[in-house]
């Protein structure tokens, strides 16, 4: 997209809420961008021949198998918990624990009937399993999602009309429904902690992006997603973004879906994965093979990476998406090479792995542990028996020094 001139006082107001809120809070925060690690994942190196699960690595770091669809989920070779893995595993993040370990939660693409929902994985402060167990049932075709800073899972429904569920990755509280997050075929969502605000992806060939304005918070901090208002995006010729409010957020089947409600709002070509970091919402879309950054500071969005144009088109099949603690942009591969490709702030592209005779599935739920040391991910229908990419899903760990590549 071209570079927009600079903006007036007056242009700036006439962008929005955000805008205001940028002029409020002074000039610093209007130049945030991705903080600069010591050095790029994109350097990490040759990807190493593949190791015993199929994944090509680079040297320094090992894979483990932690989850397999339908078997117990393994303390050690020995012990097992008695909870059976999901099938389909999708979108997943983790979450740190009081005793210094974490939760990951994954998703299940797939319908109530066949276990759908979303189940977690805790693990000790060493890395080892301690526990599993179900956190969302009785859903279906639970896509993505997205972590709340106050220790939520977000899980969206990938069908027409679908909800977003608000879940406890701790097991402690039921899962609870979040109607005003809008009624339409989700795929993700993330949180913008500094002006208050969610951001949802569609996964329709003429899907919307969509803003939740919530209405205050609580008492503990968290916002109140009970109520608020739901917008979609209406992108001018330079990408800067209006916000317009949904005359219905939440329709019935017999009435206008939400991405048809307003025609001069823009389409976007099969929304997938969206993260939020340090000022900047980035999202991809399938259809189009392109991964956009949206500046939630100046309301201005532009293409981060588009196959069609890129001069190194290695990244395909765009799907979930992740941020390191480094900043660099990790997106995984829907086929493509079964890759988890990375992008980084100078806009180099590398692959950071790559699962091979697993060629019929694809690669969800891309997640660092809380202290960035461990990679988290699923091959979604990975088969633990037979192998190759028809089976069920397997989820996997990478571990390494990640460390190397974290600005301290």
């Amino acid at each position: 997209m071209k570079q927009p001139a600079p903006l007036s006082r007056r242009e700036l107001l006439s962008k929005g809420s955000l805008g205001m809120a940028a002029l409020a809070i002074g000039p610093s925060l209007l130049s945030i961008s991705r903080p600069l690690s010591a050095q790029s994942l994109a350097q990490i190196g040759q990807l190493q021949a593949p190791d015993e699960h199929g994944i090509r690595l680079p040297a320094g770091f090992s894979s483990r198998c932690i989850a397999a669809a339908g078997q117990r989920v393994r303390r050690s070779f020995w012990d097992r918990t008695p909870y059976r893995w999901h099938s389909y595993p999708d979108g997943g993040a983790t979450f740190a624990t009081d005793d210094g370990g974490w939760v990951y939660v994954s998703n299940s693409e797939t319908i109530s009937l066949l276990g759908g929902g979303v189940s977690a994985i805790r693990f000790h402060p060493d890395g080892s399993v301690n526990n599993a167990y179900r956190i969302l049932g009785g859903t279906n075709v639970n896509c993505a999602g997205g972590p709340t800073p106050w220790r939520t899972w977000l899980s969206c429904e990938e069908i027409d009309f679908g909800r977003v569920y608000e879940c406890d990755p701790f097991g402690k509280h039921p899962a609870q429904t979040r109607p005003a997050l809008g009624f339409f075929k989700h795929e993700a969502v993330a949180v913008d902690d500094q002006f208050a605000m969610l951001y949802l992806t569609e996964d329709e060939p003429d899907g919307r992006l969509y803003r939740f304005i919530p209405a205050g918070q609580h008492r503990d901090g968290r916002l109140n997603l009970d109520d608020g208002i739901l917008q979609v995006a209406a992108v001018d010729e330079q990408g800067f973004v209006s916000w317009l409010d949904l005359p219905n957020p939440t329709p019935s089947l017999l009435e206008t879906p939400t991405r048809e409600q307003l025609p001069q709002s823009t389409a976007f070509d099969g929304g997938e994965g969206i993260w939020y970091s340090h000022g900047q919402i980035y999202f991809t879309t399938k259809g189009d093979n392109r991964v956009w950054q949206l500046d939630t500071n100046l309301n201005q969005l532009s293409v981060l990476y588009d196959a069609a144009t890129a001069d190194n088109p290695l990244l395909t099949g765009v799907d979930n998406l992740t941020v390191s603690n480094g900043g660099d942009v990790l997106v995984a591969e829907d086929g493509g090479d079964m890759q988890i490709v990375v992008i980084d702030a100078q806009g180099h592209v590398a692959p950071l792995l790559q699962v091979t005779g697993q060629e019929d599935s694809e690669i969800t739920g891309p997640a660092f542990s809380p202290d960035g040391n461990r990679l988290y991910f699923s091959s979604q229908r990975g088969s633990a028996l037979f192998g190759g990419g028809k089976g069920f899903g397997m989820t996997y760990e990478i571990t390494g020094p990640f460390r190397d590549f974290v600005k301290l």
